[in-house]
């Protein structure tokens, strides 16, 4: 019973510490790929990120998730500015003839195949959920980051183990006693 244990002790200390190193590459290699895929879209910080409240400079080329995140919040102020500080679900679907918004299709102006016209100042936000996919970028990076922590946790609890596996299963050895002094 006592080898099983060792054994076992043995498997789980190589389990433990062969998926550490493999997290470890794997949290590495996501992590450089959300940098390289941000850094393809070639996207740089607006003259006014700053003001929007962004933590970039004007010029500044966005290619980690955390500047991404900030890039995000350019986009989300500069649609709120054209929409007069209003979200998608606060708008109207359509436009009726005199220009107002409505949801009602009925009300809504039509086009020469007899569709309802759109609010393009609504359908604006469609385009602006890049800010979604920015935020989500900033996200994978952070999971990439948390994966490699991890990775090195791992195989320091089965280097834990080993190091309890080794002298706990060890054979008893018989202790000596030591002869009285003289």
């Amino acid at each position: 019973m006592r080898s099983l244990f060792k054994l076992g002790g043995y498997f789980a200390s190589g389990i433990l510490i062969v998926l550490g190193a493999g997290t470890v590459v794997v949290g590495a290699l996501d992590f450089s790929e959300v940098r390289d895929t941000i850094a393809q879209e070639d996207i740089t910080a607006t003259p006014d990120a700053r003001e929007q409240g962004a933590d970039l400079d004007p010029g500044q080329v966005i290619d980690t998730g955390a500047e991404a995140k900030e890039f995000a919040k350019i986009i989300r102020a500069h649609v709120l500015g054209i929409t007069g500080e209003r979200t998608h679900a606060e708008m109207g679907r359509f436009l009726t003839p005199s220009g107002e918004e409505t949801n009602d299709e009925a009300e809504a102006v039509t086009d020469e195949q007899g569709n309802p016209v759109q609010n393009s100042v609504r359908d604006l936000w469609v385009t602006a959920t890049s800010t979604t996919a920015l935020n989500t970028a900033f996200l994978a990076e952070r999971i990439a980051l948390f994966s490699i922590a991890m990775g090195v946790a791992l195989p320091l609890m089965g280097i834990g183990f080993l190091v309890l596996t080794i002298p706990v299963l060890r054979p008893e050895r018989a202790i000596e006693p030591t002869p009285p002094a003289a």
